[in-house]
């Protein structure tokens, strides 16, 4: 069969399910709206962005780059959220995996798809951008070609990067599940974090491959003073303001280039994705043999007593189903004894900036996994027949993360800061399960809680 037929085949069916997805709405919705709370205005709202301890005057060219940070900040997590959760998820692997089809043509249809949707989100905050302009710059200053060439300069080739890596974890066992979420957070980070490596490099095409999302050489190139630092957010000392020739720093050396080559990176990955493609297989339960495997695996259910006596109803009900949401949270072995770590380092450590994180790292991961169990949508259907509300399961949930990081808070609670370690200990984890129980609610799976918890646990501990 043709390869160029498959993909064809392949994007058109693929956008045809997009364009049937009501999720792909509100997706077209998050970057204009994040575009107008974290532009930064002269009334002080929205995210501040600072060169050399100075706020940059805007311009179009300046706007341009300022909401492809935007798309870097913002949208690449929320566009890894939407590709892996959205209604391409499932895929008839089925009749695919049992085909001659090429798999390196499919991934590439797929591929286009993705790019295609998330392009879509970036030509609709375009015309936010334009839209805001006319109230951020002063008189005729708008030049629309400027600003629409920096969006796309930088955030074009970041967008469909983000579709490659999609295509690409799709395509092996291990990254289809919550380890695949965790190695995108962690690509996604270091893709913000490797621009400083290069931050006091002569321009060049070498320096600017470093720098993925692609806003800091707009930044940095023609600043006064030869200024190469930067600020993004808040909370941060400036001195006044300072005029950057941005359209100088998009056209400084090698930086058009490292763009299309990470354009071609993209296609080579979605490649490379299809030349990989494993098979999807039953999952097998690892078994681990010897002691290890005795102190690690749950071992066999007790023996049913037959002759039982029938269950009498509890004291405390809800009491009960708080122990009960304590007890699926930390099921496990592997967790009691990661969190038998967690309460050395609170003890050893200050909790506020190694304990505390440590400890939400942790719980983030059994907090989203079982909230994402017992929301299921099989399950739901169940539980709404059980003595106790959904609502009640939910609220008890809740209460139950608290305690957890309260509990694990404890070695670090010495007499002098106990109500401060404990209070802290005791909201970030509310914080976290009502977070996590939300999404879950909501999506009908651990996938989306997990991922944002990763990106709000990362806020939180560089605080």
């Amino acid at each position: 069969m043709n390869a160029a037929v498959i993909s064809a085949s392949s994007l058109t069916t693929s956008l045809l399910r997009y364009g049937r997805s009501r999720a792909l709405w509100l997706m077209l919705l998050v970057a204009p709206l994040g575009a107008r709370y974290m532009l930064p205005f002269e009334d002080g709202g929205g995210i501040r962005i600072a060169v050399g301890d100075a706020l940059p005057v805007m311009t179009s060219s300046f706007l341009g780059v300022s909401l492809g940070i935007i798309v870097s900040t913002l949208v690449l997590p929320v566009a890894w959220l939407y590709l892996r959760s959205n209604t391409t998820r499932r895929q008839p692997w089925q009749v695919e995996e049992v085909t001659i089809g090429s798999r390196v043509a499919i991934a590439l249809g797929r591929f286009v798809a993705d790019a295609l949707v998330l392009l879509g989100v970036l030509a609709t905050l375009n015309l936010a951008g334009i839209y805001l302009a006319t109230f951020m710059l002063d008189g005729d200053a708008l030049n629309v070609a400027e600003l629409s060439f920096a969006l796309w300069v930088v955030a074009g080739p970041a967008v469909i990067g983000i579709a490659a890596l999609r295509i690409l974890f799709d395509a092996r066992p291990l990254l289809r599940s919550g380890f695949g979420d965790f190695g995108y957070f962690c690509v996604w980070m270091g893709s913000l974090i490797s621009p400083i490596v290069t931050s006091k490099s002569a321009p060049s095409f070498a320096a600017n491959m470093h720098d993925f999302a692609g806003f800091v050489t707009p930044l940095t190139y023609a600043a006064p003073g030869a200024a190469d630092d930067f600020s993004i957010g808040g909370g941060f000392a400036v001195t006044g303001t300072v005029s950057l020739d941005v359209m100088a720093g998009l056209m400084s050396p090698g930086y058009l280039e490292s763009r299309l080559a990470w354009i071609a990176i993209a296609v080579a990955v979605a490649v490379l994705a299809g030349l990989i493609y494993a098979p999807h297989k039953a999952r097998k339960k690892a078994v681990l043999a010897g002691r290890l495997g005795a102190l690690l695996n749950a071992g066999a259910p007790p023996r049913v007593v037959a002759h039982a006596p029938a269950a009498k109803r509890a004291a405390a009900d809800a009491l009960g189903l708080v122990a009960s949401e304590f007890r699926l949270i930390g099921s496990g072995r592997v967790f009691l004894l990661l969190a038998a770590a967690v309460a050395v380092i609170s003890a050893l450590a200050d909790f506020r900036h190694v304990g505390s994180p440590a400890a939400l790292l942790l719980l983030l991961f059994a907090l989203s996994a079982h909230a994402g169990r017992s929301e299921a949508r099989g399950l739901l259907a169940l539980t709404k027949v059980a003595p106790f509300a959904p609502m009640a399961r939910r609220a008890a949930f809740v209460i139950a993360g608290a305690l957890w990081t309260t509990l694990l808070a404890l070695p670090a609670a010495a007499p002098a800061v106990a109500l401060e370690v404990l209070a802290l200990a005791a909201a970030s984890g509310a914080v976290a399960a009502a977070v996590a129980i939300a999404l879950s609610t909501l999506t009908g799976s651990a996938f989306a809680a997990r991922l944002v918890l990763l990106v709000l646990w990362y806020g939180y501990a560089s605080m």
